[in-house]
């Protein structure tokens, strides 16, 4: 007796891809924002990563902004925030911002949507924070000012994140290097022996930079604690 005689419906085709799923779907995000950028995340666009029909997104993900939230989300939990439970405040901060530049320096294109994104509803990001903001509090900073610390820090993060990926000739003055030979002295001083002719030398040089500007900002930022 065949399986309709006997009542046992038939099983659906497959998938072209695969069932979806919030993880399938923040992944396309990434790579259609890497891909494109961020005007080029739209649902079709999206759907068509996917291989998908528009309405199949939509009946796991309401909108680009809750896609979004996800993308934050996701990209968030890459994050190293542990030594805000363990070590000093001041080296808890180093290793949380090298962490965090790390991340967005390797999903550059990510930059101008996660800084401005609000945090409403992202647990793992509101996750961060909340250890984060614990870490300072545990280090005596009045609670008023955490937020604008954080928010110095992150300014200081994501530019540098993007400082990545500059080209490595980007302070070059070209023809004009006479005009301006103070400013072009410092440039060839700063890349040291042609380090910055190449990507490892351009590579170091942002984490020079990085490094220089976090110090200043935790150094600066320990002095407000004794004000």
């Amino acid at each position: 007796m065949t399986a309709a005689a006997q009542g046992t419906p038939r099983r659906a085709g497959r998938p072209p891809r695969g069932v979806l799923s919030r993880e399938r779907i923040t992944s396309a995000a990434v790579a259609q924002i890497a891909a494109e950028g961020y005007e080029g995340l739209t649902m079709s666009a999206l759907a068509r990563r996917l291989r998908v029909a528009p309405s199949a997104v939509y009946n796991h993900a309401s909108s680009k902004q809750e896609v979004l939230r996800w993308v934050q989300d996701h990209v968030m939990t890459m994050v190293d925030f542990s030594a805000f439970a363990t070590e000093p405040w001041d080296e808890a901060v180093r290793r949380w911002a090298w962490s965090y530049r790390e991340v967005f320096a390797r999903h550059a294109p990510l930059v101008p949507v996660i800084a401005v994104m609000p945090v409403t509803d992202a647990a793992e990001t509101l996750r961060m924070y909340e250890e984060v903001t614990r870490g300072f509090l545990a280090a005596g900073w009045p609670e008023e000012r955490v937020v604008p610390a954080i928010v110095a820090l992150e300014s200081f993060i994501y530019g540098s994140a993007l400082d990545v990926s500059a080209p490595s000739n980007i302070f070059d003055s070209g023809a004009l290097g006479p005009e301006f030979p103070v400013f072009t002295s410092a440039v060839r001083s700063a890349a040291g022996e042609g380090a910055g002719d190449s990507a490892e030398g351009a590579g170091n040089a942002a984490d020079v930079a990085f490094s220089t500007g976090l110090e200043a900002l935790i150094t600066g930022l320990k002095r407000q604690l004794t004000e």
